[in-house]
């Protein structure tokens, strides 16, 4: 049984023992207050008056300690471990030093999909999983809470260095329960302090970087010391105020003309006390502080500048936000920046990387037009990887699409091969670039050329240049 669901068992006893004892009190008290007078109880209006406001009073009594005692129940309905509000009052409490977050990241399509009582039992069937695997190792007094639909905290009153392991098994050994397939994500926490809230934003950063293929293939740690982080965010935010960016440009091969006249840029934050950060690390924290609108006008703002400063002929491709795109006062401030420089806004290639259709896409499309009718291109990146990907090319003709990394170190898989085969010819009859990534080898660079891919990019055809390189490339 669940830790909380015992301590509710308990808080339910004694809720009982409040409503119980003092009517049955009361109810000796009437009674032995009337015999004790040796008469015989007649029905008069008085004795039936005390009788009827007896019984009103108990049964208001007994309804109202009902009604607190399901307000201020203990558990989550659905999986019968801690809510939210108990869950951060023991947390209170016990000043634990540990904190986990899990995240069923597909439970959106499991919503989808399977009916209110599958999910719920679903969920209910987790926590119990998990506690029974935890109690297994030996971890009788770990805290299991909900905090929301598909996030699950675990706090422990000491720092257990096999936790991490602990979740990895369970992630594996329940991949799939009452036939319904379970996708994990999670992150630990250790050292914490009493600012639950603060340390709940800092394991949510750490599962927004793990991506399954950072997570598999460069082993990123998912245990941190929230000391550690506080230093790091700090780090992020002085990084930000002086616009420190760090941007690496990446060339593209035109495969007609056999020169680069196109660079993507990556970005990374510089700072003197950790330096480089990644976008992996320093993008959820800058989003969940609401700084994401002033990072993009910063590197907007430097890509602009950067411009007359190379070639006439060269051309920059970068992400910036979809949440930025859509956002007015950030447009006005971009649109109004770039009439004051003079450039050829067809220089500039806006990356979009869309794993969703956006919920408004008619609004959506209307905003990435905005960009277009100043001269803007905008590109789809990763595109086919997804269905929103191509559900956007429906809607909206892209300048430029960027075909996911799969297509291009799977050219010799037939199936592969035909799909990107297939998207090259829809893209040459729609007008669209192509460009094609993580190109390595010759061979690589051979079948792509056939396909009539426009553009190349990767170790195969040059290695990435730093900004004074490319400053001093064209001057």
């Amino acid at each position: 049984m669940l830790l909380s669901e015992l301590e509710e068992r308990g808080r339910r006893f004694k809720l009982a023992l409040r409503a119980g004892i003092p009517v049955l009190i009361l109810i000796f008290l009437v009674f032995y207050t009337t015999l004790s007078t040796n008469e015989t109880i007649t029905f008069s209006l008085q004795n039936v008056f005390l009788i009827v406001s007896i019984t009103f009073i108990t049964i208001y009594f007994i309804y109202f300690l009902m009604n607190a005692s399901v307000k201020e129940t203990l558990l989550d309905q659905a999986t019968q471990g801690f809510n939210q509000k108990a869950f951060v009052k023991r947390l209170q409490d016990s000043k634990s030093k540990t904190l986990a977050l899990i995240l069923i990241e597909n439970l959106a399509t499991i919503n989808e999909n399977y009916s209110d009582a599958e999910v719920d039992t679903l969920l209910y069937t987790i926590i119990q999983k998990l506690n029974l695997k935890l109690k297994q190792k030996g971890l009788d007094k770990a805290l299991i809470g909900r905090r929301f639909g598909a996030e699950f905290i675990i706090a422990l009153d000491e720092t257990h260095d096999d936790l991490e392991k602990i979740l990895e098994e369970f992630a594996k050994e329940n991949t799939t329960i009452n036939n319904i397939e379970v996708d994990y994500r999670f992150a630990i926490v250790t050292n914490t302090g009493e600012d639950f809230q603060q340390i709940i934003f800092h394991l949510q950063d750490i599962i927004a970087t793990q991506t399954k293929e950072n997570s598999e293939k460069k082993n990123i740690p998912i245990t941190k010391d929230a000391i550690e982080i506080s230093s790091i965010e700090e780090t992020i935010i002085n990084s930000m105020k002086d616009e420190n960016l760090l941007l690496n440009f990446r060339p593209l091969l035109n495969t007609k003309s056999n020169a680069i006249d196109i660079y993507e840029i990556a970005v990374k934050l510089n700072s003197d006390k950790v330096g480089n950060i990644l976008p992996r690390v320093y993008l959820p924290v800058i989003n969940r502080l609401g700084l994401g609108r002033e990072y993009d006008f910063t590197l907007a703002k430097h890509i602009i500048d950067l411009l007359p400063l190379v070639d006439e002929s060269i051309s920059f491709t970068f992400n910036l936000s979809p949440f930025s795109l859509r956002d007015p006062s950030f447009q006005e401030k971009f649109f109004t920046y770039l009439n004051q420089k003079e450039i050829d806004p067809s220089r500039l290639i806006i990356q979009l990387y869309e794993r969703k259709t956006h919920h408004d896409l008619s609004s959506y499309l209307k905003t990435l037009n905005k960009f277009r009718t100043k001269g803007i291109r905008i590109c789809i990146d990763n595109f086919g990887s997804s269905n929103a990907s191509m559900e956007y090319i429906k809607h909206f003709r892209f300048d430029m699409v960027q075909f996911d990394r799969d297509y291009v170190t799977n050219l010799d898989d037939k199936t592969s091969y035909a799909m990107l085969e297939s998207l090259t010819r829809m893209s040459k009859e729609l007008q669209i670039i192509t460009v094609a990534k993580w190109v390595d080898k010759d061979k690589q660079k051979e079948k792509l050329k056939a396909l009539g891919i426009n553009y190349l990019q990767g170790f195969g055809v040059s290695k990435p240049v730093t900004e004074t390189e490319l400053i001093n490339r064209y001057n």
